[in-house]
């Protein structure tokens, strides 16, 4: 071979792994990003059996002193609501997303967890009578590019949020298509939603046909000024 017939053999490979390299990363990280999604489905069914089982309302809406935490959901502890709920959680491993680098993974619902073992929000107007309020969902995102912190957040709906990379990335079908963050949001009726901060309602991600929905359409949807988080 000539020295130009080898720089075209390397070449066409060079091109060949640009192209096949992200796919395979994409294809590497759906099945966890759609674990993720199936804890936040998790944690509506247990709550929704919680509910059931005190007149039709989530903890964050009983006084603790008949059982709930509403006094201390209202201060931004998650860790006391789902230990309410491990009954019906069965397993604490369910609140970690498997793609989160920044929490780690617990065995036991008693002291020894902490909001290090949550990577999830959780709405605190959510009920049974408000289907579109936020229950829960992933806690990686910002507002207006700086990072939420653990506690209580009043999100306005407005609020110019945007996800965090590093937890759940989509790949296009062509190399040459940047990557978009993306994070899960689970209502009060059960249903969650993949979601980016695109400006327009709803986008279709090309590789995988996934229905995604704005950040900012979902918060505007539950008809709340503001919306009142619990984060870990």
């Amino acid at each position: 071979m000539t020295l130009i017939e080898v720089l075209v053999v390397v070449a066409v490979l060079v091109l060949l792994a640009v192209v096949l390299l992200p796919a395979l990363t994409a294809a590497n990280r759906r099945p966890n990003t759609g674990s993720c999604a199936g804890n936040l489905k998790q944690i509506y069914v247990s709550s929704r059996v919680w509910a059931d089982d005190h007149n039709g309302k989530y903890p964050m809406e009983i006084s603790t002193v008949n059982g709930g935490t509403m006094e201390l959901a209202a201060t931004g502890d998650v860790v006391a609501t789902f230990q309410v709920m491990s009954n019906e959680l069965s397993t604490p491993k369910v609140l970690r997303c498997p793609v989160d680098t920044q929490h780690t993974m617990t065995n036991n619902f008693g002291a020894s967890l902490t909001a290090k073992n949550i990577s999830y929000f959780l709405g605190l107007d959510a009920s049974t009578n408000s289907p579109q309020a936020f229950l829960c969902g992933d806690d990686n995102f910002e507002i207006g590019g700086v990072p939420v912190k653990s506690g209580l957040l009043e999100l306005p709906a407005n609020a110019p949020v945007s996800w965090t990379s590093g937890r759940h990335t989509t790949y296009e079908r062509h190399f040459w298509n940047a990557a978009t963050s993306f994070g899960n949001v689970g209502l009060a009726d059960g249903n969650v939603q993949q979601t980016t901060i695109s400006s327009r309602t709803n986008l279709v991600e090309r590789s995988t046909g996934t229905l995604t929905t704005s950040f900012t359409s979902l918060l505007q949807a539950t008809g709340l000024a503001t919306n009142r988080l619990a984060l870990p």
